[in-house]
């Protein structure tokens, strides 16, 4: 039997804990307990409800770096409680040296509550999706059906996927044949000027982060993969990118003109992109009825 402190036990206590509404997650009728229930946080952290059952019951235990890192995040811990949890699950903690991947607590509160009126996502240092809200997954589609890699904005704008790139972590629900983070068609006013940001951008992030190996993985990826990469890598420019104006080409509701900005969390490097619609406008309504569709989530990275 699993000990009341275990990986297992204290899953629960922290799924307990925290209720729906605090996760960005609509109110339900009939509900027995004021916390998430297994299949919300299967959801919340893009695995499967079978095996978050199964390390609530301690028959899966050694979850990888990736399944810790979403179920943290969707389990909205601080520093200490997910170094903790990567502990019972016998990692080391994230070290500080790599680019974090943690959002805290208050972080996600504030964005969950502009669900509805703006489409918010979170991305790494390294521009790997970490979290979203129920109005960018209908106005882009479900990040779930993309393969964990194809889930960073640099490498899905740069290269071209291989029919046989896989998702490579287990539970989550990634459908073969879908690898854009958009699975309909995104301009920007400035296509190239977005593209040079973000290059610039992974240069400061390898300039925060000069020990991470995946890090420096993905630049060398890039360089081999795409000449316009390696082209924008050769101007040696360093930046961020902050903010750009986009149409969506929804199949449902028809195109969206949006304004996108890039807010930054100092501290954890992270990116917290918003797409906004002029208030009163037809793009508005539009962005409300792709939010109908929305699917809530936290990515493994």
């Amino acid at each position: 039997m699993e000990s009341a402190t275990g990986l297992g036990a204290t899953l629960r206590l922290w799924r307990d804990r925290l209720p729906p509404s605090a996760a960005g997650l609509p109110a339900r009728s009939g509900r027995r307990t004021a916390g998430l229930r297994r299949e919300e946080l299967a959801e919340l952290a893009g695995l499967s409800v079978d095996y978050v059952v199964r390390l609530e019951q301690g028959r899966a235990t050694s979850p990888s770096p990736q399944v810790a890192g979403a179920l943290a995040r969707a389990l909205q811990l601080d520093d200490g409680e997910r170094d903790h949890l990567f502990r019972l699950a016998g990692l080391a903690p994230p070290s500080r040296e790599a680019v974090p991947r943690h959002i805290s607590p208050g972080v996600q509160r504030a964005l969950a509550r502009l669900d509805g009126t703006a489409a918010v996502a979170v991305f790494a240092a390294d521009w790997q999706l970490l979290w979203w809200n129920r109005t960018w997954a209908g106005l882009f589609g479900d990040p779930l059906a993309i393969p964990v890699r194809w889930r960073n904005f640099a490498r899905s704008g740069f290269l071209v996927p291989g029919d046989g790139d896989g998702d490579g972590d287990g539970g989550g629900r990634a459908e073969a044949g879908v690898r854009r983070l958009s699975q309909w068609p995104v301009e920007s006013v400035d296509e190239e000027a977005v593209r040079a940001a973000v290059v610039a951008d992974l240069r400061r992030a390898c300039g925060r982060y000069p020990r991470d190996r995946a890090l420096a993985a993905l630049v060398r990826e890039l360089r081999d993969g795409s000449e316009g990469f390696a082209a924008l890598w050769a101007t040696g420019a360093v930046g961020t990118h902050r903010a750009d104006h986009k149409v969506v080409h929804h199949p449902a509701v028809g195109p969206t003109t949006l304004d996108c900005d890039v807010l930054t969390d100092g501290d954890a490097d992270l990116k917290i992109v918003v797409m906004t619609a002029a208030p009163g406008s037809e793009d508005e309504s539009r962005l409300q009825l792709a939010a109908l569709a929305g699917q809530v989530g936290a990515a493994t990275p």
